[in-house]
């Protein structure tokens, strides 16, 4: 009975909650200050050329190089970052909040430090930058391999900490069920774990490829803006509004596609959530 009398008096109230009406001011205005520059940029697409102007040589260039770098440096993200969410997960509660707070650092750091710490670990002048000149004769810094260091370095905390979140949602029950049936280490991990860890390492994966497609701070420093060697998406786009390199009009066609590229990440990650809404 109080429970219905309870359900009367709230009404339509109950699923809005009790929020003061006049916060949906400062709501919209934030709002409108995420989506409003977003209209802006659609709004400066030359729709007649747009077809043009991203196949251009010198987007087609900077696009190509931005998706295969993007993809070797998700790959690398993978190999490393699996194995470093499982150690996160399954280690004891202190340690796993270490470990977590180091991989979370390179999320709150300005890309440009990144690429500033990357150039004194692998540069000419730098401990590990000479001894890898010397033994191999191998230079790192503003080659296409320093885009993909840089792009592993922002990228792989996305990867880690998706999988990392997933693999302790799961637990270790059916670890432990299919270890007392006699499976191995390994088969525990290709048959019960991963498959059970699939939703969060596939929206893992997808993450990790589009911010390394996006990087700008720490490839700009690390590994320069060369045309066709180190000039991605991100930094073709930069250079255009500097008043050289693309024009402005293929500069805001690629713009737009890395947009795409965001919503469809987005699309997809929602998708792959363990529960989520179709």
């Amino acid at each position: 009975m109080l429970k219905r009398v309870t359900d009367r008096a709230v009404g339509p109230d109950r699923a809005r909650g009790f929020v003061p009406p006049v916060l949906a001011v400062p709501a919209v205005l934030g709002l409108a200050l995420l989506v409003l520059p977003l209209g802006a940029l659609v709004a400066r697409v030359e729709w007649a050329t747009l077809w043009a102007d991203i196949t251009a040589p010198a987007a087609v260039s900077a696009l190509g190089l931005s998706l295969a770098t993007g993809l070797v440096a998700t790959l690398v993200c993978l190999v490393l970052g699996v194995p470093l969410a499982l150690l996160i997960a399954r280690a004891t509660p202190r340690w796993s909040a270490v470990l977590r707070a180091v991989v979370t650092i390179p999320l709150v750091l300005p890309p440009m430090v990144g690429g500033v710490a990357l150039l004194f670990l692998l540069g000419r002048s730098a401990p590990l930058g000479s001894l890898i000149e010397g033994w191999w004769g191998i230079t790192i810094p503003f080659t296409t391999a320093a885009v993909v260091i840089a792009q592993v370095f922002v990228a792989l905390p996305f990867l880690v900490l998706t999988v990392e979140g997933s693999l302790r949602t799961v637990g270790v029950d059916y670890e432990r069920t299919a270890a007392s049936l006699g499976a191995g280490r390994w088969r525990i991990l290709w048959r019960v774990t991963l498959p059970l860890a699939a939703p969060g390492l596939i929206a893992g994966v997808i993450l990790c490829f589009a911010r390394a497609i996006g990087e700008f701070g720490a490839t700009a420093l690390f590994a320069g803006n060369a045309p066709g060697v180190t000039q991605t998406m991100p930094l073709a786009i930069y250079t255009a509004f500097n008043g050289s390199g693309i024009g402005q009009g293929t500069a805001v066609a690629l713009s737009l596609l890395l947009l795409v590229t965001a919503v469809a990440v987005l699309l997809l990650v929602r998708g792959w959530r363990p529960g989520a809404p179709r």
